[in-house]
């Protein structure tokens, strides 16, 4: 299973538009393929520290794969690949 992680802040814009494209695409894809999880930088002093400024930020298995802006094509390549890998 891939692990596809959102950091977001809340009244965030950009958080919104990363979680509708987030949530299109992981629906295109068969079942339990993709375990989404979002965090928070008001929640946690560490990812604030980290992402503050990057925010939404887009990790795929522990590794960035967008900050600020994020293009569904690309999502969707980039997990396609990881569920044929």
């Amino acid at each position: 299973m891939t692990a596809l992680t959102l950091i977001s802040k809340p009244d965030c814009h950009l958080c919104d538009v990363a979680r509708e494209i987030v949530d299109t695409v992981v629906a295109d894809l068969p079942e339990g393929r993709v375990d989404v999880e979002e965090l928070s930088i008001a929640d946690d002093p560490a990812l604030y520290a980290t992402w503050w400024e990057k925010i939404p930020v887009v990790l795929i298995d522990g590794e960035v794969h967008a900050h600020w802006r994020l293009s569904a094509d690309r999502l969707r390549s980039a997990l396609t690949r990881k569920e044929s890998a």
